[in-house]
């Protein structure tokens, strides 16, 4: 018999239309376990529509989303399978100030995901709490502290920690190193790698940033208008890449002797 627990994310033929706009057509692929895929392309493209679809936030209009062969496509039947489909998909956003709460503490964050999605009690609760914030780089000076006094790379450590928190297959990085200056980039980005490295989860990385996508990505799929253009390993993609899209967003990336006008 086939191991299911081995076979990942699939994503077939994903449809999602709003009124006469179509947002994402025919999206397609697959994201084994352990790997990291860089899904790129400008604002509008349907990367965020399509992730937003993978995580449960949207519906699909047509298509299909399976994780180790289950059929995530359908709605969820009651709280149960919900909670469940939520652990096995985490997401984080590009602005983690958005998603905390002001009023609560970085370790009191933290322990309501555990209290929501586990039956570990207090003291085993505070144990993981620790254990997560070390894993990010995190200690007890940070655990206490709310988001307001936290930098934005600190921010960004605690939205990754709340998402491990429930060990999901698949995380889902939406834009989740755009808002940060460029040195705290490279440190989340070296603690993304160690994380994969070390607990194995899958990375969906949606970006529009091609200048970050060789430091986390093995494959990459490029979107234009709702659409796939482009797929295939990342060196492929960024060195030779076969679509004049492609090409274009590539020309497009900041370097030496750069200027807008391509002189």
């Amino acid at each position: 018999m086939t191991d299911r627990t081995k076979e990942g994310l699939a994503v077939t033929g994903l449809r999602k239309r709003y009124g006469d706009h179509l947002a994402v057509d025919d999206v397609s692929f697959t994201l084994a376990p352990g790997a990291s895929l860089a899904l790129v392309g400008e604002s509008g493209s349907g990367k965020t529509t399509t992730v937003r679809m993978l995580v449960g936030l949207e519906r699909p209009d047509g298509g299909t989303v399976r994780l180790d062969g289950r059929d995530r496509s359908a709605r969820p039947r009651g709280r149960a399978e919900r909670l469940a489909r939520a652990r096995e998909i985490q997401m984080v956003f590009q602005d983690p100030y958005l998603s905390l709460d002001p009023r609560v503490s970085v370790s009191g964050c933290l322990d309501e995901v555990l209290r929501l999605h586990t039956g570990l009690d207090a003291p085993a609760r505070r144990a993981r709490v620790a254990e997560l914030l070390d894993q990010v780089g995190l200690g007890a000076r940070e655990a206490t502290a709310l988001p307001r006094g936290l930098s934005g790379g600190q921010r960004q450590r605690v939205a990754i920690a709340r998402a491990l928190a429930v060990e999901p297959r698949v995380l889902v990085l939406d834009e989740a190193v755009a808002a940060l200056d460029v040195s705290i980039q490279a440190q989340i980005l070296d603690l993304l790698a160690t994380i994969r490295r070390e607990a194995g989860i899958s990375y969906l990385f949606v970006t529009h940033d091609l200048a970050v996508v060789r430091h986390i990505a093995d494959e990459v799929m490029v979107l234009k208008s709702g659409q796939v253009v482009e797929a295939g390993p990342a060196d492929r993609v960024l060195d030779a890449p076969e679509h004049p899209y492609t090409r274009l967003l590539l020309a497009s990336v900041p370097r030496r002797g750069w200027s807008p006008a391509g002189r």
